[in-house]
């Protein structure tokens, strides 16, 4: 293994004097990012008590101290009530909060513009009967009335469902049954690289007792719908309802390791962690434009919306692919500043030279996320778009940001984590629960944006049960890492039986459940592998044919592919299916598929 790691990019010195980790560092009186990073670590209550007053954190009653409580189950913030809307807009009204693309030309919304009908919708919520805690699931992709709805929403006091717009009907019908909520904002139908593709059909399909509709194309909607226009109040004026800081706000789903989704719920301290991220590590000022292609069913959804407003930047929005010209040309056009991608985008881009001529002058802040990525792409990232660095972001739902990452006054190693973002420290461990250069990784706590709480489940049996014992409180999160001879970390997938495909954490069980179905196959096993030169997981199924039938490999993935399509996610691909007599199993009849991950590699 090489000790060291040439970097791609380097910071200049005007890079260094412009960050906002340098303003903080001078104030505080360190003289090197590790200073900071470790009494960010080993002060913990002043460390955030730093931060909420650096990111102007609004309350509607302070709080009487920053932490009490165990480090695995602290209390934050004691005392206070809160509204993290209140957060979202200490910006100026005429501030451009918001620029989006639709139907081939640009548009902005300022501040004042955009609480208006945040505040129209929590009106409407309110006309409709919807009060505090009661919960609102949005399935739409990210359009400026989904981020209104999730802030009107929010505001009221209730809580976002979040639903990703790719989803089957049998898996929204799934988060729906598991969260009940009394109503649906939806679109009716939505582009795609030129492909018109159903939303409200989906959701009705789903079985939602309600819709609020997005109305582009004259959809008729059932008697007891209506519509975003009509659903809208009059009434621009609004006070966001507060509550104690660890009300819910938000369930996103990220699947464990059996078939039914975990649903984790964000509080209203969740956003100040990712508020934080966008902050320190990936330097949002408030004259950045911030931009993630997403939606609301993944994390960096609710993330994009947080780590911009909160830090009263302009958050850009485009209502197509991003792995086509036009985004890129938006990317030049909205003078983006701050750009986070997943690695399959950049991979197209690259085998396309879609970035010849792309004219990125405002771009300062490359990130990633979401699957591991490929060292050469991201090389040729940083020069194609105009030499600027990646910064590299592993985290997840339950911690509501990241825990490793890179900065902008260190080095930048394409496919490389520089460090473990401020205030969360890392443990890695082998198999014998000693400290290893590689092995799993376990995050320290406590941490504000760290989930305490699961639909349905031990929160505790999850999280910190059955665990090594160290010198510090872990709490696992299963991902394999390795922590190179040079400092830099890089990620090698998951330890249990978790996916990552395409950026989509999906259980096991969930694939095994979709494709196990098809005719002539006995038992299988779903498998996710590193292809041999890193990057993004593959998908590959292990299938027992049944008694007397003749494997027909092609059919098979076909139909594999077929019902992953129609009944889970259209953007999951079976890599290979695999023929085998028998599957490997533990004395307790688990099948072993760490095995099977062996064998394919």
């Amino acid at each position: 293994m090489s000790e060291t790691h040439r970097p791609s990019w380097t910071p200049d010195a005007e890079t260094v004097g412009h960050a906002n980790l340098t303003s903080v560092m001078d104030d505080l009186g360190f003289d090197a990012y590790e200073d900071l990073f470790r009494w960010s670590i080993e002060s913990r209550a002043e460390f955030w008590q730093m931060v909420i007053e650096r990111l102007g954190i609004v309350f509607a009653e302070p709080p009487i101290q920053i932490l009490q409580g165990p480090a695995d189950d602290p209390v934050w913030l004691p005392g206070a009530r809160m509204n993290i809307v209140d957060s979202c807009f200490t910006a100026s009204d005429g501030h451009t909060a918001i620029v989006y693309r639709r139907g081939g030309a640009e548009h902005r919304m300022t501040y004042g513009e955009l609480r208006g009908l945040v505040n129209r919708f929590a009106n409407g919520l309110t006309a409709y009967g919807i009060r505090t805690g009661d919960r609102v699931a949005i399935a739409m992709p990210m359009t400026i009335e989904a981020v209104v709805a999730y802030l009107g929403t929010v505001a009221l006091g209730a809580v976002v469902v979040s639903i990703a717009d790719s989803f089957a009907p049998f898996e929204i019908a799934t988060r729906l049954r598991l969260t009940d909520p009394k109503i649906v904002v939806t679109q009716d139908r939505f582009e795609r690289s030129g492909r018109t593709l159903p939303m409200y059909e989906k959701v009705v399909e789903a079985g939602a007792a309600a819709c609020v509709v997005v109305e582009t194309s004259g959809v008729p909607l059932r008697d007891k719908d209506v519509s975003w226009d009509q659903f809208l109040s009059d009434d621009r004026t609004f006070t966001p309802i507060p509550g104690p800081p660890d009300a819910h706000m938000n369930i996103l789903f990220s699947s464990g390791t059996t078939g039914e989704p975990k649903g984790i719920p964000w509080t209203h301290l969740t956003p100040i962690k990712g508020a934080m991220d966008g902050f320190f590590h990936h330097d949002i000022h408030a004259d950045d434009v911030v931009a993630w292609p997403t939606n609301l069913g993944w994390m960096l959804g609710p993330w994009l919306i947080y780590a911009t407003l909160v830090n009263g930047a302009t958050m850009a929005l485009y209502d197509d692919a991003p792995t086509e010209r036009g985004f890129i040309d938006f990317v030049r056009d909205a003078g983006v500043t701050v750009l986070g991608l997943v690695p399959s985008i950049v991979a197209v881009w690259r085998s396309t030279d879609a970035l010849d001529g792309a004219g990125w002058t405002d771009l300062r802040v490359l990130s990633s996320s979401g699957e591991a990525s490929v060292p050469e792409d991201y090389a040729w990232l940083m020069d194609a778009a105009g030499g600027v660095p990646v910064v590299e972001y592993c985290g997840g739902t339950e911690i509501g940001g990241g825990y490793l990452i890179g900065t902008v006054i260190q080095d930048a190693v394409p496919a490389m984590f520089t460090t473990p973002t401020l205030g969360l420290d890392v443990r890695i461990l082998d198999e014998d629960g000693q400290t290893a250069d590689e092995g799993e990784l376990f995050v320290v706590p406590p941490s504000i944006g760290l989930s305490q709480e699961l639909l349905g489940r031990d929160h505790r049996a999850v999280y910190y049960e059955g665990l090594p014992t160290a010198d510090v409180p872990l709490r696992r999160h299963g991902d394999h890492m390795e922590q190179l001879t040079d400092g830099y970390y890089r990620a090698l997938g998951r330890v249990d039986d978790t996916m990552n495909l395409g950026g989509i954490k999906v259980s096991s069980a969930e694939i095994e459940r979709t494709v196990g179905g098809v005719e002539g196959i006995s038992e299988v096993a779903a498998v996710a592998v590193s292809p041999p030169g890193g990057g993004p997981s593959c998908l590959v199924v292990y299938a027992v044919p049944a008694i007397g039938v003749e494997p027909d490999l092609d059919a098979w993935k076909g139909e594999m592919q077929q019902a992953l399509r129609s009944e889970l996610n259209p953007l999951f691909r079976v890599e290979d299916v695999v023929i085998i007599d028998e599957l490997p199993r533990t004395a307790s009849a688990k099948v072993m598929r760490r095995e099977l991950r062996e064998r394919y590699e």
